[in-house]
């Protein structure tokens, strides 16, 4: 059976509460939720702006992953919670651009996507990960 390990990282931001950046237990790996945070100052980035705000949080997700010994391409389900429906457009084409950019082939990762509270206001957008790591 294979030990469960945390993953860290200094390319996004520490944990502000009682969790790992992510887990990783044999292929499986599991990144906690990420917002627009810059992982140097653990400053909220781009208030207002959910296009950079998504473009940065996946930012913190891939460095994530690949602080576990994944790639991008690894990735098998992005999970992205709005605050706000009439964001979906805007979060969805920036989405879409880092997801085609940092994805190798024709297939892209499974998504849910949930309108709900966030735990900062300046949020508007959170994603976590899973993620197999190829053999």
């Amino acid at each position: 059976m294979s030990e469960k390990i945390a993953i860290r990282t200094t390319d996004a931001p520490a944990p502000a509460h009682t969790f790992s950046q992510g887990v990783r237990k044999g292929p499986f790996v599991q990144v906690s939720g990420q917002g627009p945070v810059d992982p140097a100052t653990n400053a909220y980035l781009f208030p207002g702006d959910v296009a950079a705000q998504t473009i940065r949080t996946l930012q913190n997700v891939k460095a994530i992953v690949e602080a576990s010994g994944a790639s991008f391409d690894d990735v098998v389900m992005l999970r992205v919670y709005l605050t706000k429906r009439e964001d979906f457009a805007v979060m969805n084409d920036a989405y879409g651009e880092f997801v085609t950019a940092n994805t190798t082939g024709d297939v892209l990762p499974s998504r849910t996507t949930v309108f709900t509270g966030l735990p900062r206001e300046e949020m508007l957008v959170e994603i976590d990960a899973l993620a197999i790591v190829s053999a």
